[in-house]
């Protein structure tokens, strides 16, 4: 089973062009052992059979890193995933994008232990998971906040940039994973929200909606 999982994340990856290397493909092999392992217990994905995780999970979850790197010119920059869940899209990222420091923040503690052992099993420097409320996290706490502040499912638009606004650093971008184009929800967002791109990704395998929404705050 490993090896068919194996050429088809090596599939999919080529679909979406982008360059892992081996110890890269082997970390996400392995993280999805560890949900698989978890899940038992934790509850952590409704998604149970490991082929279908590597779809609707890991690679749903890199489809959105060519994006990522273009929009932040491969800086390494600081990235808070809310509602993070099982670690989608955080942990993938983090694997995928060493330069980018991610931490990922749940309300449930098992959740965020599940992501503080992740980290540690693959020693996952860039990676943090947090037991906290997205509202509590401040920049103003000797933090400059987060360039990048992301969700995948999380809630509507209005209230995910509501709830994570103080933990985004001034000048930074929301990135919102959404299944259909979000059009109620884009009407919905206060006039200060400029949604400055939304972006269609396909995601291989997938035969389902995904796109990206960006954000940002209105400056003046």
């Amino acid at each position: 089973m490993t090896d068919g999982l194996r050429n088809e994340l090596q599939i999919g990856l080529q679909a979406l062009e982008l360059s892992l290397d081996d110890e890269q493909v082997d970390m996400l092999l392995a993280y999805l052992a560890l949900i698989e392992k978890w899940n038992k217990v934790y509850n952590l994905t409704a998604v149970r059979e490991p082929t279908e995780m590597l779809t609707h999970h890991l690679l749903d979850s890199l489809a959105v890193v060519g994006p990522l790197l273009r929009e932040t010119d491969g800086r390494p920059v600081r990235l808070l995933d809310v509602g993070s869940g099982a670690g989608l899209p955080g942990v993938v990222i983090a694997i995928a994008c060493p330069q980018i420091e991610v931490t990922c923040v749940d309300t449930v503690a098992k959740k965020a232990a599940f992501l503080r052992q992740v980290s540690a099993e693959l020693g996952l420097v860039n990676l943090h998971g947090l037991h906290a409320r997205v509202e509590s996290l401040s920049r103003g706490r000797g933090e400059e906040g987060y360039d990048v502040v992301t969700s995948r499912a999380f809630s509507s638009l209005s209230d995910f940039v509501q709830w994570s606004r103080s933990a985004l650093q001034i000048g930074g971008m929301w990135m919102a994973l959404k299944g259909k184009h979000p059009l109620d929800e884009l009407l919905a967002l206060p006039p200060t929200i400029d949604v400055f791109h939304v972006e269609p990704v396909a995601v291989p395998g997938l035969n389902a909606d995904r796109c990206v929404v960006w954000m940002r705050e209105r400056m003046g």
